[in-house]
């Protein structure tokens, strides 16, 4: 009789941590709601610096030492007084009377009073502080002048979420109402815009995994003050640039990681990442060590007390790190420096560098979270060189060869083991005989056996004793304990990995980390993202995580990394609580005998001679898995701080400080002065618009400038009169009387031209009669770009976007800059949304959108390029887009193979042509959504992100 075929259809899966919550975080779009609640956290360092003790008569720890060392003299002192006058005095009797007991009794108190008291206490308080003065220390540029530093104190805001169940979900087609329960799988619902302004950071939600863009330092600031997150991460993890070399750091493009030192085709031209260079590097490792020291105290504040931080430096700086993070953490918790070998030795004079570095430190050593590894023993490993015998399956033994040892000769059937002593310092007071095999055999002097004669016995009956020359040995057997527990030294940690991002980590090593330190569902946080290693590993195996970046390019890459990943479903203890409630973890053999599974025995000698149960071990990399699931990543969402890190109003000008306005005055006096000897716009179809007579206007308080153009350049709509004066005007060189006034504003130099900041520009501009108004940033918002598309109806005024290269910030930075080309347009993704007919009369009408293209900005040439829609890196749609935040309904990554692992995973589910166009320009059929508009995201080479809106009465037929 045939057997039942076992049921292949496959579920995808992502686990949802139940028993966690966050803060509701509003979506983008609502900042203007958010006034200026809270002002910048200040974080202080010990005011004792300088450590050193100088007796220079310069510094004020000459006067502070006087101070301490007369406080403690006077309190030993009077305290000995006290203490010999009462004894001397108390108890000058011959015997204990009654009396002398009570008056015994009066000294222990008296004692207790000045030892609990708070004399002691000073005394022993000031030597503390004393000693410190005297302690080494690392020193260096601005240090002993950085006492505190604020940081502003910013909600974050969503821009995205993203679920790859929910992307998968909308393949199959969804009926219109059941569409809106649709995004219950993303974690983080729809709010309504009330909602978010009026209960953001007030109410708790389920946890969802966060990815932000923003400066690592405000964003954890952010954490601890609006969202109180303090004591929660239970694992930080820091990879920060080893050394000071601008360009080797940061990955410009998304597909490129040949990365040039002092290349300026290589620069990132991202305006974060090059304010971000210049506050790290400004001083070269002076400016280092004050960025990542900032960075380690607000990582203390989030640790939990249990919690352990992990910082990846090579030896080039190695030691000063862990100077540092002494300082910061205090050297009593330092845990251990870890090397990890990497893909391959650097090149040098002398010996290769082969190995970076883990410095590993508790926020409290004696309340760490700490879980064992272990690696299994692998023939030609150094952990089964001693390992030499071997007993056959006829019962006979002998000894391994060297090449059996090594791995270059075949191991015969059989079971590997070692002979060790049976003996153990110190003579008992008894003899202690045994018989084995018709020999009596006795301790030799001065020892005796591990365990009783009794013990002995039962070791004979299991076959654990065998004669090595005139003494007794204990057979260990390999499969008695199959692991070794892992040590400070990782070897092989960059096999079989396939490196997305120029200064990648292996999953390995952070893998070992977390599951060193956490356990599933705990808190892990990466303020440096790079290619999302630390997330990604953290989603597999089941912990929260939040993950931090200043580059966009990044996060490109690990926003495809994580939505096109798959992993196995570890079978969970308590499916109603998720990962929190554990894994579940089986011992289990193979038909050779070898463990498989989790659980992995631990014989010992004393556990057989006493005949007592086998100790386990927990393998906590190796739970049980169920193979019929696949599981994705749980729904995450992309945030930011927005418009800037400074910017609360959304205006452009820095509102965190007293000397803002005067900042930002002194941004726009750069740009006016750039803009007079740059005086042309170059638009679209290269034409151009060329600037006269720059200023800035009288009375303004929006505008940054204004200029005069010919009344028939682009953008203008002349009257025929206009074109006779000014055709007259040129001609006879005569006044140019027809020019037409427009106005200019600039965005913010280090984010992103807000809505409002174009709204209020725009409508004062319009009041004044400007004729046009030119908006002038490095980046723009989504909604600000599609107020300026529409200002003409909406404000009765046209406006354009003019991208300012980001040449402007770099600086000395580049060697070269092109004085031609400063300004340029660059205009949004082209879309068509096409209607589809219904199948039947009843059904639904469906609609479909194709990239059409869109152009690229190359700042390196300065030139605008038209790329296709299947020559883009990535492009997200949102299918019922509420003018908030983006909810990827489908995601599209032409060109590569991203999604093949879920393709291959889901062959049996889906028809082919489900696939193709997830990796095209046109998505799959979609139902009308509440809000019957669809939104567009490109992403660029560079990571840029450009979003086009369009509302469903527009589709084609």
């Amino acid at each position: 009789m045939a057997r039942n075929k076992r049921s292949t259809t496959t579920r995808v899966e992502s686990y949802r941590h139940i028993d966690s919550d966050s803060p509701m975080r509003p979506d983008v779009g609502t900042q203007t709601q958010f006034k200026k609640k809270k002002p910048p956290a200040r974080y202080s360092y010990d005011s004792s610096l300088s450590p050193a003790l100088d007796w220079d008569g310069q510094n004020p720890a000459r006067e502070q030492g006087e101070e301490l060392l007369a406080l403690i003299e006077n309190e030993v002192s009077d305290f000995r007084k006290k203490l010999s006058e009462f004894i001397d005095g108390k108890l000058a009797a011959d015997d204990l009377t009654e009396e002398n007991k009570a008056l015994i009794q009066g000294v222990m108190e008296e004692l207790r009073r000045i030892t609990e008291g708070g004399d002691l206490v000073k005394a022993e308080e000031a030597l503390k502080r004393l000693k410190a003065f005297s302690r080494p220390f690392l020193n260096w540029a601005g240090k002993a002048e950085r006492l505190s530093f604020d940081v502003p104190t910013l909600p974050l805001f969503v821009h995205e979420r993203l679920s790859t169940k929910a992307i998968i979900a909308t393949l199959k087609g969804h009926r219109s109402d059941r569409q809106l329960a649709l995004f219950d799988l993303y974690g983080d619902p729809r709010h309504s815009v009330s909602d978010q302004v009026l209960k953001a950071y007030e109410y708790k939600d389920d946890w969802v995994n966060r990815m932000m863009l923003g400066d690592s330092l405000v964003v954890m600031n952010s954490l601890l003050r609006y969202e109180g997150l303090g004591g929660q991460a239970q694992m930080i993890y820091i990879d920060p640039p080893y050394g000071v070399k601008f360009g080797s750091n940061f990955q410009p493009f998304v597909r490129r990681r040949d990365v040039k030192h002092n290349d300026d085709e290589d620069m990132t031209r991202e305006p974060e990442m090059v304010q971000a260079y210049r506050d790290t590097w400004e001083l070269g490792l002076h400016s280092y060590l004050t960025y990542l020291r900032d960075r380690l105290l607000l990582s203390r504040e989030l640790l939990h007390p249990s919690g352990s931080l992990f910082v990846q430096i090579s030896d080039e700086n190695l030691h000063h790190v862990r100077e540092v993070m002494d300082e910061v953490f205090g050297a009593e918790n330092f845990a251990c420096i870890i090397s990890f070998q990497k893909t391959g030795g650097a090149s040098a004079k002398l010996l290769a560098s082969t190995v970076d570095y883990l410095i590993w430190y508790a926020r409290d050593i004696e309340r760490i979270k700490y879980n064992q590894l272990y690696i299994r023993r692998e023939v030609g490993d150094t952990t089964l060189d001693r390992y030499d015998q071997i007993l056959l399956d006829n019962g006979s033994t002998r000894r391994l060869s060297r090449d059996e040892i090594s791995g270059n000769a075949p191991m015969p059937d059989g079971k590997r083991y070692q002979l060790t002593s049976l003996l153990s310092d110190g003579e008992t007071s008894s003899p202690q005989d045994f018989e084995f095999d018709g020999k009596i055999y006795r301790s030799r002097s001065g020892t005796h056996w591990k365990t009783s004669v009794e013990g002995l016995k039962r070791l004979a009956q299991k076959e654990r004793i065998e004669v090595m020359g005139k003494v007794l040995r204990y057979r260990r057997f390999v499969e008695d304990f199959p692991v070794v527990p892992l040590t400070d030294r990782w070897e092989s940690t960059q096999l079989g990995v396939e490196l997305m991002y120029v200064v990648q980590t292996s999953p390995q090593v952070i893998q070992r980390c977390i599951l060193m330190t956490t356990d599933p569902g705990d808190l892990v946080l990466d303020p440096t993202c790079g290619s999302g290693t630390t997330a990604y590993v953290a989603e597999q195996w089941g912990r929260r995580w939040i993950t931090i970046d200043t580059s966009r390019v990044p996060l490109a890459l690990a926003r495809q990394r994580l939505l096109t990943a798959t992993f196995p479903y570890y079978e969970l203890k308590d499916e109603a609580r998720g990962p929190a409630g554990g894994f579940v973890y089986k011992r289990k053999q193979n038909r050779k005998g070898e463990e498989t599974g989790g659980i992995v025995p631990h014989i010992t000698l004393k556990a057989i001679a006493n005949d007592e149960p086998f100790a386990e071990e927990v393998l906590v990399d190796r739970p049980e898995i169920k193979n019929n699931v696949t599981r994705v990543t749980g729904g995450f969402s992309f945030e930011a701080t927005i418009p800037t890190p400074v910017d609360w109003e959304g205006d452009g000008i820095e509102d965190s400080s007293e000397s803002a306005a005067e900042s930002y005055g002194g941004f726009v006096d750069r740009m006016l002065e750039v803009l007079s000897r740059s005086p042309i716009l170059r638009l679209e179809g290269n034409r151009t618009v060329t600037l006269k007579n720059v200023r800035i206007p009288a009375k303004t308080l929006s505008l940054s400038a204004e200029a005069l153009v010919d009344a028939t350049s682009n953008g203008q709509s002349p009257t025929l009169h206009e074109v006779v004066q000014e055709a007259a005007e040129k001609n006879a060189d005569l006044l140019p009387l027809s020019q037409k006034t427009v106005a200019i504003v600039f965005g913010p130099e280090n984010g992103a031209v807000s809505e409002k900041l174009v709204y209020e520009a725009a409508r004062e501009a319009y009041a004044k009669s400007y004729t046009h108004l030119y908006v002038i940033g490095f980046a723009i918002q989504p909604n600000a770009r599609e107020l300026i598309e529409k200002c003409a109806d909406v404000v009765g005024l046209p406006a354009t976007y003019v991208q300012a290269t980001p040449d402007l910030l770099m600086g000395d930075l580049l060697k070269n800059m092109r004085s031609s080309q400063i300004f340029s347009v660059c205009g949004l993704p082209e879309i068509e949304i096409k209607k589809r007919k219904p199948k039947t009369k009843t059904a639904p009408d469906q609609y479909q959108v194709t990239l059409i293209g869109f152009d690229v900005f190359d700042p390196v040439t300065m030139e605008v390029d038209h790329r296709s829609g299947d020559d883009v890196p990535a492009w997200f749609l949102d299918v019922d887009y509420n003018g908030l935040c983006f909810h990827v309904s489908q995601a599209f990554f032409p060109r590569t193979g991203a999604w093949d692992n879920l393709k291959k995973v889901l062959k049996g589910e889906y028809e082919k042509g489900v696939w193709d166009h997830l990796a095209g320009k046109t998505s799959a059929p979609f139902e009308p959504g509440e809000h019957a508009q669809v939104a567009v995201k490109v992403i660029d080479d560079r990571g840029n992100e450009l979003m086009v809106i369009k509302n469903l009465s527009e589709a084609n037929q």
